[in-house]
């Protein structure tokens, strides 16, 4: 033990000594709010650009109250039918509004329906079968949690995983002693066995919130522990194991992340790769040891291959509870976590400041770079999201199992933006402004595109469509970007161009619902336009 808390402070050290300071590193941080009253231990943006802020509902009062709480159960402070424990933030006018839901949301799963509504499932104890919906509205109007008396989850489900399918349908896979997937809508009147979520689990369970990729052949790419299959939801059936990701467990506990490299039209969509980065050793959960330093490998597989094996590479920091958010450049950040110690309550130390950035497409060993250190520590129970501006929201950090504010790592009621490099100043004249798109486009269906940008253009604009997933615990569900086959940009008229694009050609690369389109010029986005895909 002695041997590993030398380590941090030796890598604390060569860390001060080596690093640039704050004002030689991209990146630019603000402040957006300075209490929101909850801290979001999950979170996911609207296609009216809100934000949907949700915590556990059975951690004691929180700082934001609601305006009508149960009058027959007596108005007290610790009423919890007084407090909230969600609410609708928006970005653009700072404004926030409490929502009301009251059934245990915690370690709960989500994910938009085509329409646009927030499913919401499962939790513990009374939340464990739920079934939840949020139907998106301005913060100033009236919209709030719809919480079903059914239907319900066939089986509780807690710390489990969604992903929307082709057909717009909801896949639930896992959670605590729940090796089993089910549907919504339904499509069976028991849950489905899944072996592969028994088979990866250990002494810890490290099979928990496992990580779901929807590959464009159809198929989900499954990752528990250190496991990964293919598997055919329609058969039933795991088509292809995929070898070992050395290094030990990345799911929760041990809280590693995982997202999907961008889907791009110029490989015909049929080219998937997936990335794993940190985590915890094994053992660190069970032993509470909040000093072994974290994972610092990540692991990178081409899961469409016919012989598919995975490259390693490291990250410039071990980190634990990490948040991979694909932003529109098809650049990953990696924002959040922790240089040691696992998921949990009191289980972590040594916040990790400094985002990295990680570009897929330089060669190995170049592909990270260092970005601007924040100064709020956000660890276990934070989030991370794409905002349509191309900003990224951090909300939420929560180690302890109620509100506490004079630890040393407090609970965190402050929401912040994150700008990557491509929002400052110095590229303010490359930043493209889109005028018109369409508000829907159907799978294979050509369309047109225009946008204005300040200097003339100087090679292809290009186009992406970005989903807006459901943040929790280090992994964001349904996250996804599809680079849109494009022609070059024609000029219209002075600093205008049109864009002549082709819409994704299957639900299996881009399901129906909404997303942001986003226009890039020489690595530079516009603020994105919220497009429909329909079946």
């Amino acid at each position: 033990m002695a041997a590993h808390v030398l380590q941090i402070l030796l890598a604390a050290v060569l860390c001060l000594l080596i690093s640039p300071t704050q004002g030689d590193l991209p990146g630019k941080w603000e402040l957006l709010l300075e209490d929101a009253g909850i801290s979001s231990m999950h979170s996911a943006v609207t296609h009216l650009g809100t934000v949907v802020l949700l915590d556990r509902t059975n951690n004691g009062p929180s700082r934001l109250p609601l305006p009508h709480c149960n009058a027959s159960a007596g108005k007290t402070p610790l009423n919890p039918r007084c407090w909230a424990h969600s609410a609708l933030f928006d970005p653009a006018t700072k404004k926030l509004r409490p929502l009301t839901i009251h059934s245990d949301t915690w370690c709960s799963s989500g994910h938009f329906l085509p329409d646009g509504t927030l499913l919401h499932t499962g939790g513990d104890l009374d939340g464990g079968q739920k079934i939840r919906k949020f139907a998106p509205c301005g913060v100033d109007d009236l919209c709030d949690w719809e919480e079903l008396e059914s239907p319900r989850l066939l089986t509780p489900r807690w710390y489990s995983t969604n992903q929307i399918l082709p057909d717009g349908s909801v896949i639930i896979i896992g959670g605590r002693a729940a090796h089993s997937v089910e549907y919504y809508p339904r499509r069976h009147i028991r849950p489905i066995s899944f072996p592969f979520l028994s088979d990866a689990e250990d002494t810890q369970m490290d099979n928990l919130y496992p990580y779901l990729h929807l590959l464009p052949n159809g198929h989900l790419f499954v990752f528990a522990n250190t496991r990964s299959v293919l598997y055919d939801f329609d058969k039933n059936q795991v088509v292809r194991t995929y070898p070992i990701l050395e290094g030990g467990p990345r799911n929760y506990p041990s809280g590693g992340s995982s997202a999907m490299l961008a889907l791009d039209a110029a490989a015909d969509y049929s080219r998937a790769e997936i990335l794993v980065c940190g985590g915890a050793q094994y053992g660190v959960f069970i032993a509470r040891a909040t000093d072994i330093p974290a994972h610092v490998t990540c692991g990178r597989i081409v899961a469409t291959d016919p012989d598919p094996v995975w490259a390693m590479e490291d990250m410039p920091f071990s980190r634990v509870m990490g948040d991979m958010v694909m932003l529109p450049t098809a650049h990953l950040l990696i924002i959040n976590g922790a240089q040691a110690g696992s998921q949990g309550f009191e289980m972590a130390s040594n916040p990790v400041l400094f985002p990295v950035l990680y570009r897929p497409n330089e060669p190995a060993g170049l592909r990270f770079m260092t970005l601007n250190p924040g100064q709020v520590p956000r660890m276990y129970h934070s989030t991370a999201n794409l905002l349509p501006d191309g900003r990224v929201l951090l909300a939420g950090s929560n180690p302890h199992y109620f509100y506490k504010f004079d630890a040393e790592y407090p609970t965190e009621l402050r929401l912040e933006a994150f700008s990557p490099e491509y929002l400052s100043p110095d590229r303010a004249n490359l930043r493209p402004v889109v005028t018109k798109v369409p508000e829907m486009v159907r799978h294979g269906e050509a369309f047109e595109v225009e946008a204005t940008v300040p200097l003339p253009v100087v090679g292809m604009l290009e186009v992406s469509l970005s989903s807006a997933p459901f943040a929790t615990h280090s992994f964001s569900q349904g996250q996804r970007l599809v680079k849109l086959a494009a022609s070059p940009a024609t000029p219209v008229n002075d600093g205008a161009y049109k864009i002549t694009c082709t819409a994704p050609p299957s639900g299996s690369v881009a399901p129906p619902g909404y997303y942001m389109m986003f226009v890039i010029n020489q690595g530079v986005p516009s603020v994105a336009k919220w497009v429909r895909v329909i079946l």
